[in-house]
């Protein structure tokens, strides 16, 4: 453990140092916030708002378009998260790729450090990093709610969506070191991050709701875990603001709107539950570094022969 601790001690800090990656870790996440406020914040709103009154009869239209827009604030703040967990995890992960154009790695390749320890080196100092960053992402959006007069998250719900970015930013530091074994350069690594910059507010469902699109394309985003990490922070931060907004209404109008806006996922007809996206998004980054230990040490072995 001491040899871990030290690469993550190590590439943290070769993180924090650069100013550019920090800024740039965080650019996505401003441009979800910009797209939401500007564009997709008033759309969103303005649905729940025609929902409410097409179902609920006469209704207080000025509570029920304050209720809409906390309810939207809410549910862009977990996009957010997952966005922000996504983009500073790659911005780590790419310290591997540095080392291995400035050839530091041959220092790692003629050290006795198991290729297991030097892989979780990498994926923990991203999972530092990355959760240390939505934790502030978080504190940020709920003094903005405060300050907008909004509920607030309460102690257990806290906790929950801690672990759950625990959780979310895990996965992503496995998944994106093992994709970062396939890459050998800076420049590629930046343009590989510009495209997942885009997708990760696609595939999570951030940039349209999930209803929105096709069904076939509804399909291949429930097999990703994308979005089942965004849809379990969704239920989280619109529990209230659910009760709140949809109060009066048939609970199946509710229940349709979450599955619409993909804060709940449906298979085979049924509402999946946390623990199945949890174990879903767990098996998932266990595959990913299994398969980076046998990449690392396919490649090391294939450097020795050369």
């Amino acid at each position: 453990m001491k040899t871990i601790r030290q690469l993550v001690k190590r590439n943290s800090l070769l993180y924090v140092r650069d100013k550019s990656a920090v800024f740039f870790s965080m650019l996505s996440m401003l441009v979800v916030l910009g797209l939401m406020v500007v564009f997709l914040g008033n759309m969103n709103r303005d649905n729940v708002v025609s929902l409410l009154a097409e179902y609920g009869g006469s209704r207080d239209t000025e509570a029920d378009l304050e209720n809409a827009e906390h309810l939207i604030e809410m549910w862009t703040i977990a996009g957010i998260l997952v966005v922000n967990a996504v983009m500073v995890t790659l911005t780590v992960i790419g310290i591997r790729i540095q080392d291995e154009e400035k050839k530091r790695l041959q220092s790692f390749y003629g050290s006795p450090v198991k290729p297991v320890k030097i892989a979780l080196g990498y994926i923990f100092s991203a999972l530092l990093i990355g959760t240390v960053m939505c934790i502030l992402t978080l504190a940020a959006a709920e003094a903005y709610i405060a300050a907008r007069g909004g509920s607030l998250l309460n102690p257990e719900e806290t906790l929950q969506v801690a672990g759950l970015i625990v959780l979310n930013v895990f996965l992503y530091s496995c998944t994106l070191f093992f994709v970062s074994m396939f890459v050998h350069s800076n420049s590629a690594w930046s343009g590989f991050g510009t495209v997942i910059g885009t997708l990760a507010g696609f595939v999570g469902g951030i940039y349209l709701p999930m209803g929105f699109l096709p069904e076939k394309v509804q399909m291949v985003l429930k097999a990703l875990p994308v979005l089942h990490g965004s849809a379990m922070l969704r239920e989280i931060f619109t529990k209230k603001a659910m009760e709140v907004t949809f109060r009066g209404m048939p609970e199946k109008v509710a229940e349709e709107y979450k599955a619409y806006m993909g804060i709940t996922v449906e298979a085979g007809g049924k509402v999946l539950g946390g623990e199945i996206q949890m174990a879903f998004l767990l098996g998932f980054a266990i595959i990913m570094i299994i398969a980076s230990v046998i990449a690392w040490k396919a490649f090391d072995g294939r450097r020795k022969r050369i």
